[in-house]
């Protein structure tokens, strides 16, 4: 069972993920697109979305370093233990946080107003449940994490952390997940069944960062008025020829 939880089923969400992205890209161009609402409301979204956006870069980031970046590196440069899960649990809290407050805002947004909820679909809900999910589930291996780290009872770093790598390399070691705390078998579990979903969500916008943007040309605009200044067109024909 450890097998088939830890690493047939992610290879099969990670298989969703990079087919489902070539099949819409290829077949659906034109619902490749956040679906953007702000034309129905605008004041919540200006508040709820920086909110959810920033905060899950947050989270992103400390994924990327808690995942990716061997304990054996971060002792090397001499921080601590103790350190290094301070640091993890302020600013996993507080990306955390920013994120919840920011997708409640943007459902309860989406839930009052009209318009908005008229262009809610399906998939946009089950995508928000497993957003919430893998959310919560990861604010609370945060908090328990580290507190079980400090009893020296799990240190995910020799756990989860590892497994993650074996898995990225083609070489997953099913033990290490199987030995690790329900919460964090559940949230590795959630996070891979909302990978299999991105291709058929608006999630799909991640990847199409209007990186043109920041190097396009400035748009001109000129008059239709010959005359410069301020002052009014001379009245009558023009003369032609």
């Amino acid at each position: 069972m450890s097998v088939f939880l830890f690493v047939v089923v992610p290879y099969v969400c990670l298989t969703v993920f990079v087919a489902g992205h070539l099949w819409r890209c290829r077949y659906d161009k034109f619902g490749w697109t956040t679906r953007s609402s702000q034309l129905y409301e605008n004041r919540l979204l200006r508040i709820g979305s920086p909110l959810f956006h920033f905060g899950m870069l947050g989270v992103v980031g400390g994924h990327v370093i808690g995942l990716l970046v061997p304990q054996s590196w971060t002792d090397a440069v001499g921080i601590t233990e103790h350190m290094y899960h301070v640091a993890a649990v302020g600013g996993g809290l507080a990306a955390g946080v920013m994120t919840v407050v920011g997708m409640v805002i943007l459902i309860y947004r989406r839930r009052t107003t009209g318009p908005v909820f008229s262009a809610t679909t399906v998939m946009d809900k089950v995508m928000y449940a497993f957003l919430a999910i893998v959310i919560v589930l990861g604010m609370w291996n945060t908090i328990a994490g580290s507190i079980m780290t400090i009893g020296g009872e799990y240190n995910y770093r020799e756990g989860v952390s590892v497994w993650y790598r074996s898995f990225l390399a083609f070489q997953p070691d099913a033990a290490l997940m199987a030995n690790a705390p329900l919460g964090f078998q559940l949230h590795a579990l959630v996070a891979f069944g909302l990978f299999a979903l991105w291709p058929f969500t608006r999630l799909v916008h991640v990847f199409s960062a209007p990186v043109g943007y920041l190097t396009r040309p400035y748009i001109v605009y000129r008059s239709r008025d010959d005359q410069l200044g301020s002052h009014s067109p001379r009245r009558g024909w023009d003369r032609v020829g």
